[in-house]
């Protein structure tokens, strides 16, 4: 069936969700979920770099494994065809994209998708889909010498300071601000003609849609090497040979558009995550986003969720694509962002469309500077927890404090989604107890690390297997099957995260409510009162009220107190706690000026409810 003739099969749209922030996304690799399939299980290896069979019926047949967890939404890995294999790594993840108009074989077919998503939707689970724009696999090489096969070529004598040997890779050329250059030994000859690879039993041919076939609509420049350049980032080549599209083109803002929202007709699936969002422009999602709202609008689906990942430390980069200022951040500035321009003609570097472009942008973002800040610094390494006070205090300025149009209805301040773990980074139980001298539990660690991803601000995103307490290092090691657990629903760090997405969705406080820090410290030492002590609460005025207290210090009981000063809030004096995580549900009554003090063990944790609203059986 041809992409044309399955989008006469679109099925009926409509609005799945009603506030993201109750949602409790789950983040599935596909090939590492559940194989469903085997008549799908194309050349499968155990090593973790190459395929393993999962497939979206493996996905859809352990959904009451995800539905005892509490998970609410899936996050799926991409769905379309891609090089098949590349340099002895599989594409078993999804980021080489060979043709955005075809399923992914190794999954499933449009079927088998649309099963999933319609069983997802009837468990009341919503299906977020996995978005690549920034680049293809690598399907060409820069012909340098111009002799019409991919080389490696070394340069030079090696004569110190005069002939330094270089190697040069066809495939993957180091980064050149006028574009990859043509050369021989006898010196440059303008810019390196790109031969797409004809190799069907790899899936290394011409990429599709047609239009991507045009070398125009790449920007070959090459590998990216310095990702603090600017035009590296956005205009290079993603190491390992990933061919960097000009997302600046018109025709190519205008397919994408067109591409990724008939999935969306197909499917009936509720939001994407964008991949690489850093090294596009931010021009790109303005156009991308305002434009697939409007169209999915018009079929009735609405509330679609658009959150993009960029893997940066940095809160103000990650937080300028979400805001409504134009430029948003000096690399906005440095590409040239500017509504006139955007919304002038074609020759004006414009793309007209069905509605002037404004400043809206992504509904949210992969909270990446709170993994580096809270997640690693203060729950594994054990540093001082005013980092986390100082990080959500730039908030305001950093994010997004509107709502998009035709968007979510809520501002990218409150719908940031929080993880410890993804399929970029080395697992948290991976690093242990982390640098502090005085050494933790790494599970209990973990432990205290989700309690706070289940209780703060945003919309909680589990990677799958932390339940499962996988600890595998950076990539591959971190892309573990998930069936060598057997999916134990007994395994204990799986009955504490159902425990805590119980807790979520039953107390309003902790998905709706606003967020106030009560305490925080920069002290570590073994003799400091508070050492390692966080505290916020979460609530409505006059309504739905939590307070959670965390105690990250490896090895010592703290508090909520230091130097004859209590932890203070709003609550009234006389008001009972009670601790609904402590076994025997211990209570702390609330004295004058609404002084609280927790005291609790080594990294550890207490969610205190009132009394009066406490749900008996959570």
């Amino acid at each position: 069936m041809s992409f044309d003739e399955a989008v006469a099969q679109q099925v009926a749209l409509k609005a799945h969700v009603s506030d993201w922030r109750e949602e409790i996304i789950y983040q599935v690799l596909i090939d590492r979920f559940a194989d469903g399939d085997p008549g799908n299980n194309a050349r499968v290896s155990s090593a973790l770099g190459r395929w393993h069979g999962g497939d979206w019926k493996g996905l859809e047949d352990r959904l009451p494994y995800l539905e005892e967890l509490g998970v609410t939404a899936l996050w799926i890995s991409p769905i379309v065809k891609n090089v098949d294999t590349d340099a002895g790594f599989d594409g078993y993840h999804g980021y080489w994209t060979q043709d955005f108009t075809a399923l992914n074989p190794h999954f499933g077919d449009l079927a088998s998708l649309r099963r999933l998503v319609a069983s997802a939707h009837g468990r009341g689970m919503k299906v977020i889909l996995d978005v690549v724009t920034n680049h293809v696999g690598q399907l060409f090489y820069y012909d340098i010498n111009q002799n019409g096969q991919p080389d490696e070529s070394v340069y030079g004598s090696g004569r110190p300071g005069q002939s330094p040997i270089e190697r040069m890779s066809e495939y993957d050329p180091d980064f050149d601000p006028r574009g990859v250059q043509a050369r021989t030994s006898l010196g440059e000859s303008g810019p390196a003609p790109i031969v797409f690879r004809y190799d069907p039993a790899t899936n290394h041919l011409p990429p599709l849609p047609e239009l991507f076939q045009d070398p125009e609509v790449y920007n070959r420049k090459g590998r990216i090497f310095d990702f603090d350049d600017v035009d590296q980032l956005v205009h290079g080549d993603f190491p390992g040979g990933l061919k960097d599209i000009d997302t600046s083109r018109c025709d190519v803002k205008r397919a994408m558009v067109d591409l990724f929202v008939r999935w969306v007709e197909l499917t009936d699936v509720d939001g994407f995550r964008l991949d690489t969002l850093k090294h596009v422009e931010h021009e790109f999602w303005r156009y991308f986003t305002q434009n697939v709202r409007l169209r999915l609008k018009a079929r009735g689906k609405t509330n679609f969720f658009m959150f993009g990942e960029a893997f940066d430390g940095r809160d103000d980069l990650i937080g300028s694509f979400t805001k409504h200022e134009v430029p948003a951040h000096p690399h906005d500035e440095a590409l040239g962002g500017d509504l006139e321009r955007e919304n002038g003609s074609e020759a004006e570097g414009g793309c007209p469309g069905d509605a002037p472009i404004t400043g809206d942008m992504v509904d949210s973002v992969f909270y990446f500077s709170q993994y580096y800040q809270a997640f690693r610094d203060v729950f594994r390494d054990a540093l001082g927890t005013r980092r986390i006070e100082d990080l959500w205090a730039a908030r305001e300025a950093h994010y997004g404090t509107k709502p998009n149009a035709n968007g979510t209805g809520l501002p990218p301040t409150k719908t940031l989604v929080n993880f410890i773990d993804n399929h970029d980074v080395p697992r948290f139980l991976y690093d242990g107890a982390g640098v502090s001298p005085f050494k933790a539990d790494p599970e209990a660690a973990l432990r205290n690390a989700l309690l706070f991803l289940f209780t703060e601000d945003g919309i909680p995103c589990l990677y799958y297997g932390t339940e499962q307490g996988f600890r595998g290092g950076n990539d591959p090691a971190n892309r573990e099957p998930l069936w060598i657990s057997g999916y134990d629903t007994q395994h204990p760090l799986f009955r504490w995260v159902k425990r805590l997405t119980a807790l979520r969705r039953g107390y309003r406080a902790l998905t709706v409510g606003e967020q106030t820090v009560r305490w925080s410290t920069d002290r570590t030492g073994g003799s400091d009162e508070d050492a390692g002590i966080f505290a916020f609460e979460r609530g409505e005025a006059g309504g739905d009220y939590a307070l959670v207290v965390l105690n990250t210090h490896p090895k010592k009981h703290s508090a909520t107190s230091f130097g004859g000063e209590a932890m203070t809030t709003e609550l009234e004096p006389g008001t009972v706690l009670v601790d609904v995580l402590s076994p025997g549900q211990k209570t702390y009554t609330v004295g004058a000026r609404g002084a609280v003090v927790v005291k609790l063990p080594p990294v550890s944790g207490a969610l205190l409810v009132p009394e009066d609203q406490v749900i008996q059986g959570l």
